[in-house]
């Protein structure tokens, strides 16, 4: 392996592990209220994301990322990321962190829905039957909660949806995280600023490690952010696509084996069917990529 594929694979596998891993921050500060938390993560990830791009000397790409067209687009995807944040830090509190790993096992999927809903993009018949033992597994997730997997579907549908804006504006990955944190960021100065001024409020949390922790939220959005976007320029999509199973996977190990979240018979055939459907899809995807790669040599030898 050289060393560009090897610092490719090293920082997706960090990055993957950090987002695999969240759920044991957030529980550690589960005691602060989920908007606290998010006014926190959003606040601190501003001065983290600047230091990240003087030490990058990216102020071209975030000059470039201010014109009036990419704020507008960066707005909406600001308010889906934080949304998508929210909705995280709720779960983890609320013990649904395996319903969490559901959405962002299910999120590969949504991506490949989305491309054939919304921009016209045929599927494979393979796709078609992965997102339909997706939706198999979905409906017996919601026949072992007992209720629709709410929680799962808004994390896949906001980060999916923000994926696609994201996608859209070319603009650089640390200059889009800086500019979406700083639209957010007067938001959720004004929250604070008013749960401060209540009679039970405070700033940074209540004592002990609070405050390193909360402090730490700035690095702990940005930092694996970073790997990726380095990780995606020195590796195959095939490969990165094949490790991003690493975070829901932690995800759910986490929520079963140390947070001690209900998993029974039903929700393991849940599983089983999203698993399975994984599995279609990611073959499906290696093929189609070999068969891209034959044909591309096939064209190259004619010329």
């Amino acid at each position: 392996m050289s060393a560009t594929l090897r610092l490719g694979f090293l920082c997706c596998l960090g990055c993957y592990t950090i987002w695999g891993g969240l759920p044991l921050y957030f529980r550690a500060l589960d005691h602060i209220q989920p908007m606290e938390m998010l006014a926190h993560r959003i606040i601190w990830s501003v001065p983290t994301g600047l230091i990240l791009i003087i030490i990058a000397r990216n102020w071209t790409q975030l000059r470039a990322a201010l014109t009036r067209e990419h704020l507008l687009w960066l707005s909406v995807s600001a308010v889906l990321i934080g949304a998508n944040w929210l909705i995280y830090i709720w779960a983890v509190g609320q013990e649904r962190v395996m319903e969490a790993s559901l959405g962002y096992y299910i999120n590969p999927l949504v991506n490949v829905l989305i491309g054939a809903v919304f921009f016209a993009e045929r599927l494979r018949p393979a796709q078609w039957v992965a997102v339909g033992l997706a939706a198999i597994g979905v409906a017996i997730m919601t026949v072992a909660l007992g209720y629709l997997p709410w929680v799962a579907l808004v994390l896949c549908l906001t980060f999916a949806f923000y994926s696609v804006i994201r996608k859209q504006v070319q603009v650089d990955s640390r200059a889009g995280f800086v500019v979406e944190a700083a639209l957010l960021a007067p938001l959720a100065m004004i929250w604070l600023g008013w749960f401060v001024a209540q009679p039970d409020g405070r700033l940074m949390g209540t004592g002990g490690w609070d405050m390193p922790l909360l402090l730490a939220a700035g690095p702990i959005t940005a930092v694996p952010l970073i790997l990726f976007a380095i990780a995606a320029k020195r590796l195959r999509l095939s490969t990165m696509g094949m490790m991003q199973y690493i975070g829901p996977t932690l995800q759910f190990l986490i929520s079963v084996l140390l947070f001690k979240e209900a998993f029974g018979m039903t929700h393991a055939l849940a599983f089983a069917f999203i698993w399975t459907a994984l599995i279609v899809f990611t073959v499906d995807s290696l093929m189609g990529e070999a068969k891209a790669r034959r044909l591309a040599r096939a064209a190259a030898s004619v010329r």
